[in-house]
């Protein structure tokens, strides 16, 4: 079998035994008799420019290995400029009808921290996650999309076809490239967006779902979690409350500016910038998902937009 051409057709130069130190015995075997499909998808994720990065390489999130460890995914697909995964990032998190304040809290929130140099991480839905990508390239800043479903679905969504600079933003993908949407991929798209983060601002939470779900997943591991509380907020939107009471910080606005007060969200992410400096580095990375049951979503291809 051509075990070479899978591997290189990733862009690496994985030799059989650091594969097999991946993989365990029956991995490699369904890898290898997968390889047709395999190579199949893997060119046409290259022809469309798809940088793919191992939990191998130099250039893999820190923050993911530190912070998941065995549950970081092994292989994230990267469009756009990859280069500002490891840089200090913060995630947003929130309703996708989020109220008008609460559409005017998040922009102004990405925007002071974009204007900062900070990468902004959301999950490229509606609402919220849309708010702030577009405020961070607006202003010139960076932003990174997270998705919930295989790189061979993305679509330039048109709230920001006017200002797509593919040297700002990533669009990153944790599954293989045909996987569909699905509501366990949102919730474990979730997951990384906060493992990535130095800082999570939540915007109108309900008392359930995927944002109070990643709020709590930022307190249980100790991510700094902001959730600004104001007048006005939609009776659905309690579970910014409901996490105050459980570790959350609470986001007030400037009086004199008008604007939300960042000072605790800056200080929060100094203090995890130095942290960071002390995370150990994996150094053995056991996938224990059925390999070749991945391997079968290789099928459902999809194209790109422009």
């Amino acid at each position: 079998m051509k075990t070479n051409s899978i591997i290189e057709s990733v862009g690496h130069n994985l030799d059989l035994n650091r594969l097999q130190s991946i993989l365990n015995k029956k991995q490699f075997e369904n890898f290898l008799s997968n390889e047709e499909k395999v190579f199949s998808n893997w060119e046409q994720i290259e022809e469309n420019g798809v940088n793919c990065i191992t939990i191998l390489d130099e250039d893999y999130p820190e923050r993911l290995k530190a912070r998941l460890q065995k549950k970081a995914p092994p292989l994230l697909m990267v469009l756009g400029n990859k280069n500002f995964l490891n840089k200090t990032t913060v995630g947003f998190c929130g309703s996708r009808k989020a109220s008008e304040k609460g559409i005017a809290t998040a922009k102004d929130c990405a925007d002071q921290l974009a204007r900062k140099g900070i990468n902004i991480a959301s999950g490229y839905a509606a609402g919220v996650d849309m708010a702030t990508h577009k405020a961070a390239l607006e202003c010139g800043g960076r932003t990174t999309l997270v998705l919930c479903e295989g790189i061979l679905h993305f679509r330039k969504k048109r709230d920001l076809k006017d200002i797509w600079d593919w040297e700002r933003i990533a669009v990153v993908s944790e599954f293989l490239p045909g996987v569909p949407w699905s509501v366990r991929n949102a919730m474990q798209r979730n997951n990384t967006i906060c493992a990535l983060t130095s800082a999570m601002i939540l915007i109108e939470s309900a008392s359930k779902g995927g944002s109070i779900a990643a709020g709590k997943t930022c307190i249980e591991t100790g991510i700094p979690l902001f959730a600004p509380v104001y007048e006005g907020m939609p009776e659905t939107a309690v579970g910014n409350r409901e996490l105050l009471g459980q570790g959350a910080q609470e986001l007030y606005k400037n009086s004199r500016t008008n604007r939300a007060n960042m000072k605790n969200v800056f200080a929060a992410i100094e203090q995890q910038e130095a942290k960071s400096d002390h995370h150990p580095h994996a150094s053995r990375y056991d996938i224990n998902s059925d390999i070749n049951a991945q391997l079968s979503l290789f099928e459902n291809k999809g194209s790109y937009g422009e």
